[in-house]
C-alpha cells in the first residue's frame, strides 16, 4: 500500500487564516487525511472545520508542536473537544496518554529527543527506535516522526525507523519537493504531511493549492 498524502492547511507551523476556502476548494479531489495545527484558530472555528471535513468524509488529524507537558495536556484536550480522529505530536508524557485514552482520538507523539520551533529532531538512531517500542509496548498506536528535521541523516533515520516499528509512522514535516517524495516512496510510510510546501508551491510552479495537491498526487502514482 503506498503511504497517505495528509494535507496540512498550516504554515510555518501555524493553521492558516483561510483555511476555510483553502480546503472548500479542494474537498473533491481524492486525498481522505486533512489536517491543521492547535495555534492559528479560534477553537470554535477549530470545530466548525472539523465538522466541514467529516461531512466531506474525511479523516482528520490535529498536529501539536507544542513540547511542554501542560501544552501537551491541552492539545489532548482540543483534540477530544473537536473531534479529531488523530492527535499527532507531542512529547510522549504519561498523562497525555492517559488523558487521550478516555476518547476516541488516536494518538501519534513525537518520538526521539524534539525540541525548537521549527521543530528540531534529535538522538542516535537505535535509542529512538528503542524508545519507539518501548512506547508500543505501553499502548501507543503510531508516530509522528519528524524525519526531515533530523540533525542526522535524515532518510538513515526514517527509512530504519519506519521498518522497525510494528505500528503506522507518520513522516512529517519538510516535504518540498520530488526528490524527497521519492524518497518517500521509497521507505513506505502509513502516511506523510504537506503544509507549508504546498502554500510555497513547490510541486507545481505558478499553481494554486489544488494544483500542488494534484500534482503530488499524480507523482505518487507513478
Amino acid at each position: 500500500m503506498k503511504p497517505q498524502l495528509i494535507v496540512m492547511l498550516t504554515y510555518n507551523d501555524e493553521t492558516v487564516k483561510n483555511s476555510f476556502e483553502v480546503f472548500d476548494a479542494c474537498a473533491d479531489l481524492p486525498v481522505r487525511f486533512w489536517g491543521f495545527k492547535d495555534v492559528g484558530l479560534p477553537k470554535n472555528e477549530m470545530k466548525r472545520l472539523v465538522r466541514k471535513m467529516k461531512d466531506k468524509g474525511k479523516t482528520t488529524f490535529l498536529e501539536v508542536v507544542s513540547l511542554s507537558e501542560e501544552e501537551g495536556l491541552d492539545g489532548a484536550d482540543i483534540a477530544a473537544d473537536c473531534g479529531f480522529d488523530y492527535l499527532m505530536g507531542t512529547v510522549f508524557f504519561p498523562s497525555i496518554f492517559d488523558a487521550i485514552r478516555k476518547s476516541s482520538v488516536k494518538y501519534f507523539p513525537f518520538c526521539g529527543t524534539v525540541y525548537g520551533h521549527p521543530s528540531i529532531l534529535d538522538g542516535k538512531i537505535p535509542e529512538i527506535i528503542e524508545q519507539g517500542n518501548k512506547m508500543i509496548s505501553l499502548g501507543i498506536e503510531g508516530f509522528d516522526l519528524l524525519g526531515y528535521r533530523y540533525t542526522g541523516n535524515a532518510e538513515e533515520l526514517s527509512g530504519k525507523f519506519i521498518k522497525a516499528m510494528s505500528v503506522p509512522v507518520v513522516l512529517a514535516g519538510s516535504i518540498d519537493g520530488t526528490l524527497r517524495l521519492d524518497a518517500v516512496k521509497r521507505m513506505n510510510p502509513w502516511a506523510f504531511t504537506i503544509g507549508s510546501a504546498f502554500f510555497d508551491k513547490k510541486f507545481a510552479e505558478g499553481g494554486d493549492f489544488r494544483e500542488q495537491i494534484a500534482r503530488v498526487l499524480e507523482y505518487l502514482e507513478k
